[in-house]
């Protein structure tokens, strides 16, 4: 089956797949060994990790085409691209949309921000006119009927923070009109908003959720109750890059405030090496060595 077909499949069955945020190729293989179905490209983590910047529309296009290509090599199970808010116009998004689909993706989100744009848990946001999304989704589903129709459309709306929840599900709706298969109100906040949502929207509702000490504004709700409103999607958007921050500074600092300059028997901190060189297939290339490469240079390689 299809990538595109999974993935479509989650999310029509409203059990609210849970699609981690990924920051790089290693951060998405390792959410794929944890047993998830599907993983979302994050944008505030590639900003993060390539740049070390904030998600204020830094990153260039070419950069999040190269590190989603990357990313959807690493894994087997459905990748969905972050596209911000598709690269400009609507001619701009369908070209994007193109190439997300030929590099193997299984559906990627676009949203109706103001470029440039920011973390969608950020002050500051503008959107759009609505009819300007419209006629992106409607240029990125000509695109996806022609290439893949199973390809998912996530089109996010800003607007709750600015208008509120009238009109973000109104702008919602219209989306799903213009051929989004799956939509996404950043920054909803409260349990009875998603329920109303999930009432008034006519298609499947994706749903970000961290603790609130990440400063994701959505309430904590339990995965199986969201199940149960038939909510389509759960997002954990930006938690890779949190937990990498969090462990590096935490392994740092205690190096650096070691009085013997080392940390010696402290191996909690890391992956073994033999862990970590099998977990990104050393193995699989040394298998490759031994079937390709001349014998004779095989020893003295070795010795």
């Amino acid at each position: 089956m299809k990538k595109t077909t999974i993935l479509r499949k989650a999310i029509m069955e409203r059990r609210a797949v849970v699609v981690p945020g990924c920051h790089d190729a290693l951060s998405a293989k390792i959410i794929e060994k944890c047993g998830f179905e599907a993983i979302q490209v994050s944008g505030f983590g590639l900003a993060g990790s390539l740049l070390a910047k904030p998600d204020v529309g830094l990153v260039q296009m070419k950069d999040i085409l190269d590190l989603t290509w990357n990313i959807v090599q690493a894994v087997n199970i459905p990748v969905m691209a972050d596209l911000d808010t598709g690269g400009g116009n609507a001619i701009n998004a369908a070209w994007v949309t193109e190439r997300v689909i030929t590099m193997g993706a299984a559906g990627m989100n676009i949203e109706d921000q103001v470029f440039p744009k920011r973390c969608g848990h950020m002050a500051g946001k503008e959107v759009i006119p609505a009819e300007e999304m419209v006629g992106k989704i409607k240029a990125c589903a000509k695109v996806r009927d022609r290439l893949d129709p199973d390809f998912i459309i996530n089109a996010r709306t800003d607007v709750f923070a600015i208008a509120g929840l009238d009109e973000a599900i109104r702008r919602c709706n219209m989306y799903l009109e213009a051929g989004a298969d799956l939509v996404f109100i950043d920054g909803i906040k409260s349990r009875a908003d998603i329920e109303r949502a999930v009432k008034e929207i006519k298609g499947p509702l994706s749903v970000n959720l961290m603790d609130a000490i990440t400063g994701v504004k959505t309430e904590l709700i339990p995965i199986p109750e969201l199940a149960r409103m038939g909510v389509g999607r759960v997002s954990i958007p930006v938690a890779s890059i949190m937990v990498m921050h969090k462990a590096l500074m935490n392994f740092f600092t205690a190096l650096k405030n070691s009085p013997t300059g080392i940390l010696a028997g402290e191996t909690h901190w890391i992956t073994p090496f033999e862990e970590f060189t099998t977990f990104v297939g050393l193995k699989d290339y040394r298998a490759l060595e031994d079937e390709f490469l001349p014998k004779d240079k095989l020893q003295f390689k070795y010795k």
